[in-house]
This record gives C-alpha cells, sequence and structure tokens, in this order.
C-alpha cells in the first residue's frame, strides 16, 4: 500500500510540475514582453492563458525529422533522458506527507544534476553537427565548473545543519532565515544556479549569434519541446530549493510558493535586463570568484563546527 502511494504521489507531483512548467512559459513570454514594451501572447483564450497547450499541441504534432547523419539512438533518446531527470530531481523535496524518506536528499540532488551534464552533451555530438557538438562542449565546460562551487556550498551547509536531509533547512530557519545570515552566499548561489540552468547572462549553449541555437539546432517538434521542458523544468526546482535553502523553507505555507514565483520571475527578469557574458569572463568567474569564497565558507563552517564541539 506505501509503494502505491509512494508512486500516486510521485505521479501527481510530476503532473503538477509539468502543469506548472507549461505556465512558467507563458509567465516568461509575458513579463518579457512588457520587459520589451509590447504585449505577450493574449490572442489564445483569455489574456493568452491557453497559449503553453496549444504551443505544446503543434509541437507533439509535427513531423519529427532527424538528420542522416546523427546516431539515431542516442539523438532521440536524449532529450527524453533530460527530461526524466529533470523530473526525477523533484523526488528528493521533503514533503512532510513523506512520499520517500530521503535521508540523503542533498547527495541525490548533486548525483542527479551531475548526470544532466551527460544528456547536453550527447544531444549535442549525436547531431553530427558543428554547432550543435561547440554548442554542447560549451554547455558541459560551464556545468561542470559551476557544480564545483555548488557542491562546496552544499557541502558547507552540511557542516552546519548537520545532516543530508533538505527537511532539516526548513527546522534550522524557523527564527531566521539563512538569507540574513549569508547573503553573500545567497548571490553567490543565484548566480551559480543561473549558470547551471544555462540561462542569461551565461546562456552559451544558445549562443545565436555563434552557434545559431547550440546543442538542440537539430531537433524539431517532440524533441525540442521536451528539451524545453526539462529546462523550465530545472528553473523550477532550482526557484524551489533556493527558497528552501535561505528563504525559510516552509512547504506547507502558501508564502513559500509566492517566494518560489518570485525567484523563477527574478530569473526570466534577468534575462530581459542582462546582456550575454563572455565565454572566458565566465571561466574566470567560476575558477577564481566562485571557487575560492565557496572554499572559504567551507573552511568557515568546518571552523564553527569544531569550536562549537570544543566548547558546547
Amino acid at each position: 500500500m506505501d509503494l502505491i502511494m509512494s508512486l500516486v504521489g510521485s505521479l501527481l507531483l510530476v503532473i503538477c510540475v509539468l502543469i506548472s512548467v507549461a505556465f512558467l512559459t507563458l509567465l516568461e513570454r509575458k513579463v518579457l514582453g512588457y520587459i520589451q514594451i509590447r504585449k505577450g501572447p493574449n490572442k489564445v483564450g483569455l489574456m493568452g492563458i491557453p497559449q503553453p497547450f496549444c504551443d505544446a499541441i503543434k509541437l507533439f504534432t509535427k513531423e519529427q525529422t532527424y538528420p542522416l547523419m546523427s546516431n539515431y539512438i542516442s539523438y532521440y533518446f536524449s532529450p527524453i533522458f533530460s527530461l526524466f531527470l529533470s523530473l526525477l530531481c523533484w523526488m528528493c523535496i521533503p514533503f512532510l506527507i513523506n512520499f520517500f524518506s530521503f535521508n540523503l536528499g542533498i547527495l541525490y540532488f548533486l548525483c542527479i544534476t551531475s548526470l544532466g551534464v551527460y544528456t547536453i552533451m550527447i544531444a549535442g555530438w549525436s547531431s553530427n553537427s558543428n554547432y550543435a557538438l561547440l554548442g554542447s562542449l560549451r554547455s558541459v565546460a560551464q556545468t561542470i565548473s559551476y557544480e564545483v562551487s555548488l557542491a562546496l556550498i552544499l557541502l558547507s551547509f552540511i557542516f552546519l545543519i548537520g545532516d543530508y536531509n533538505f527537511i532539516n533547512f526548513y527546522y534550522y530557519q524557523k527564527y531566521l532565515w539563512f538569507m540574513i545570515l549569508l547573503f553573500p552566499m545567497m548571490l553567490v548561489w543565484l548566480s551559480i544556479s543561473l549558470a547551471e540552468m544555462n540561462r542569461t547572462p551565461f546562456d552559451f549553449a544558445e549562443g545565436e549569434s555563434e552557434l545559431v541555437s547550440g546543442f538542440n539546432i537539430e531537433y524539431s517538434s517532440g524533441g525540442f519541446a521536451l528539451i524545453f521542458l526539462a529546462e523550465y523544468a530545472s528553473i523550477l526546482f532550482m526557484s524551489m530549493l533556493f527558497s528552501l535553502m535561505f528563504l525559510g523553507g516552509d512547504l506547507f505555507s502558501l508564502i513559500f510558493y509566492i517566494k518560489l514565483t518570485f525567484i523563477s520571475f527574478l530569473i526570466i527578469w534577468v534575462r530581459g535586463s542582462l546582456p550575454r557574458f563572455r565565454y572566458d569572463k565566465l571561466m574566470y568567474l567560476a575558477w577564481k570568484g566562485f571557487l575560492p569564497l565557496s572554499l572559504n565558507y567551507l573552511m568557515f563552517f568546518i571552523g564553527l563546527k569544531i569550536i562549537m564541539i570544543m566548547f558546547i
């Protein structure tokens, strides 16, 4: 019975994530529209609200094309695995109804995000197109560089809260948010999240001026839609993780979901406001900016923990 409940719960969670992804795309198009002083989608239905569903129907009913020179199986399956991994990430979110008891949620999250690199790499490589390969190589280099700092920040949190379970972020922030305590770390985490998700100003996988569209250039209809869904599911997940880690993390209050929506809006706002970074500056920022800072925080937390053990 427990297993059936877990499966039903997971299925409901996945359906809710996919519906919210649909409306996140609508929010993005509306917000970018108003930033550029124009209306977003407003023709379909009431204020353009059914627009994402029309787009989904259009994309999935289009003809599926594939390049003759591509490695067909890996080309076909990499978008599917990409979406699968993005949705699998959500299983470690600590809903107190307890679908799964994830005592190692942080490790699970790191494993899944590391696997996400392979789907991008294979998507670019299996198309057998130079543009796609260059896009995927850039993206993989970027993701690997920023994952180091991401893991170190999570490791320092493990020393701070003393456990691998995400639910402890909620318990430890009942009286004081980590945002107030660790403001610089919050800003670094936000930047790393943007780089991990290939979002502006770090969207080098899709540098239109030189790479046409990056690793997804040869994908049409369903394959493109799945890559698109995976990206937006990861945006929502990272927004949720940000709210959980720095903004209190009470999963059963409405305020938490308002915070989540605001962080998603902030990510879209950044896209509308900032130009693309230069690639060498991106690497410089990762290895000479974020890495030393996250290492310093790690050493600080380890020292703090040792002092607490010695004197308390």
